[in-house]
């Protein structure tokens, strides 16, 4: 910071000097002169009056507050905001990567000392303080030195705005007083420095709040105008806790308003499902602090806590239960071949056998139904030059997951590539091992899905089927893009910080405009072998339960949703969501980036 101070301030005085006069200079200052030059009768020395003087007359003082002055009004500003606040850690993540490289690229090299020195750590080091809004100025503590019987008070004076004062106030269950809930980051409140978790509120605006409740001092602040003067008896011990650096994934969408348990409905903050939130505060077990990713606003606000809100979604479940089945338990899947699942599961009633399905070995849809998703902790991942992150296409069967990842192929076939499946049946003449399967004996197979080798198989006529994570994972090492459109309950075998995949849900649209556009183009249904006909309406049906089933129970790793309504749209924005994988940094579960 020193340096970037001494840089402006350098500029400053050498257009000072130019100019020649003072018109520059901030006038709050140069009133202040004056008045100090009007005050020489008052009782003081001349060298403390000269000090004074020769401070206020400082190039330097001017140019600092001509910088302050600067930046306040850029914050209020929209033309210039910063785009993040972290740029130190975004640093230090680059020094990383560049450590590695050094040796083998020169630019890498320059750049690698050059990130080092220290004017450009200073510069990054005063954006970040600039972005957090860390130049308020911040008033000394209350002095500790105070008479045991006498009760120390502190009298704070906030200026009232269209922006919230940022603390809730509750009432202390073993004393009755009134006393400061929690203080929002980066609010007025947070921002002066001097109010703080657990202080007794006293008086608010000289009015004395003994006896009162919350809600009768919130009436005295909200028929206040302009500065509200509140007299705080400071919490013992208070805490001086960092804003924490987490952010997660929202899994469901929230509106404050609507919340009947919100401490203060004026301090939530809304989201929806997908949101990323930093998550500064965690300190309430019920009520945490963030703010939306990315979002100028620098206040934070309140958000339900994972356990309050996994409370919610088990009481909701519960409710429903009760009232009765939803609906998801019972949806029948569509054919299968072979079920080898949980006895528990209600997806092993006899179906017709037509097609075939492979699956994981674990599969257990009253298993995965346990799972509540809530947030999930996210960092970014950028991407790595020759180590490309599998594309996986999870949807229902025939809702066109095949037809998108043929034509995704077929647009660079040395670029996207899809894993040969296994086979222990026999090889038939004409075809290659290894081109069509990958032919193994049946007990191989058996051994290596005991072993977990596989992430989906299944059996048909007495063979089995699979696609090995071993292939997977050779086509990531070999420089290409691994493209699969595996059974939704691969997921579980997938989604690893080893594979890192972008997960992109096909959806169907609306069972109405399902059916009219699959007719207009007389698609064949993949539920027949031969291909030979049309869907039934069965058929459709099922597509659309299966659609559901797959939301239900897995929404919360889909990266993307794509709605196959139109296949041409449908396939353009499949090559969009391939490109920006490759191109840009995206946000992944933490796990995988440490």
């Amino acid at each position: 910071m020193l340096v970037i101070n001494s840089i402006i301030i350098g500029e400053l005085e050498a257009e000072l000097m130019a100019n020649g006069t003072r018109e520059k200079w901030d006038p709050a200052l140069s009133r202040l002169l004056s008045s100090l030059q009007q005050a020489r009768e008052l009782p003081s020395t001349e060298e403390e009056l000269g000090f004074l003087s020769d401070l206020l007359q400082s190039k330097e003082l001017h140019a600092l507050v001509n910088v302050h002055n600067k930046i306040i009004s850029n914050g209020a500003s929209d033309k210039f905001f910063p785009m993040l606040s972290t740029s130190m850690h975004v640093m230090v993540d680059v020094l990383e990567v560049l450590a590695s490289r050094i040796q083998s690229s020169e630019d890498c090299k320059e750049l690698f000392y050059l990130l080092q020195k220290p004017h450009v750590q200073g510069l990054l080091y005063s954006h970040d303080a600039i972005a957090q809004k860390d130049y308020y100025p911040h008033l000394p503590e209350i002095p500790q030195e105070v008479d045991e019987d006498e009760e120390t008070v502190k009298i704070v004076q906030l200026v009232k705005s269209n922006e919230p004062l940022g603390a809730t106030i509750k009432t202390d269950e073993e004393t009755g007083k009134i006393v400061i809930a929690r203080v929002m980051h980066g609010g007025a409140a947070d921002r002066s420095g001097l109010i703080h978790v657990g202080d007794e509120v006293v008086e608010v605006n000289y009015i004395n709040v003994e006896g009162k409740t919350p809600n009768d001092v919130l009436s005295i602040l909200q028929n206040s105008e302009g500065t509200i003067t509140f007299k705080l008896v400071p919490a013992d011990g208070k805490l001086n806790i960092r804003e924490s650096k987490v952010r997660v994934r929202a899994h469901f969408n929230y509106d404050a308003a609507t919340d009947p348990y919100i401490p203060c409905k004026e301090a939530g903050l809304d989201f929806r499902k997908g949101d990323v939130l930093h998550i500064v505060s965690q300190d309430d077990a019920y009520w945490w602090q963030a703010r939306r990713e990315g979002d100028r606003n620098m206040r934070a606000g309140l958000i339900p806590s994972r356990a309050l809100q996994e409370r919610r979604i088990i009481h909701e479940r519960t409710q429903t239960s009760q009232d009765g089945d939803d609906g998801l338990c019972s949806v029948s899947a569509l054919p299968v071949l072979t079920c080898s699942q949980s006895p528990k599961s209600p997806r092993c009633a006899s179906k017709p056998k037509t097609k075939k399905i492979m699956y994981d070995t674990a599969e257990n849809d009253d298993f995965d139904r346990e799972q509540i998703a809530t947030y999930e902790e996210v960092a970014k991942l950028y991407p790595r030059p020759g180590i490309y992150r599998p594309v996986v296409l999870i949807g229902a069967p025939g809702v066109g997951r095949n037809e998108l990842k043929r034509r995704l192929i077929d647009t660079d076939p040395d670029k996207y590539r899809t894993p040969t499946p296994f086979t222990s049946r026999q090889m038939k003449p004409g075809e290659v091992n290894g081109k069509e399967y990958f032919f193994v004996p049946r007990e191989k197979m058996e051994e290596d899905i005991e072993a977990s080798k596989f992430i989906e198989f299944g059996e048909y006529k007495g063979n089995l089927y699979g696609t090995s994570a071993d292939s997977v994972k050779a086509i990531v090492n070999s420089g290409h893009v691994c493209i699969l459109n595996p059974h939704y309950q691969a997921l579980k075998m997938l989604r690893t910080p080893q594979l890192k995949p972008y997960i992109i849900y096909i959806k169907p649209p609306p069972l109405d405009r399902l059916k009219e556009t699959r007719n207009a183009v007389h698609a064949r249904s993949t539920f027949d072998v031969n291909n030979s006909r049309g869907f039934t309406e069965e058929e459709f049906n099922d597509i659309m339960k299966s659609a559901n089933r797959i939301e239900f129970l897995y929404e919360h790793f889909f990266d993307e949703v794509i709605v196959n309504d139109d296949l041409a749209l449908a396939f353009s924005q499949l090559l969009t969501a391939a490109n920006r994988v490759e191109t840009e940094p995206l946000w992944v579960p933490a796990s995988w980036v440490q």
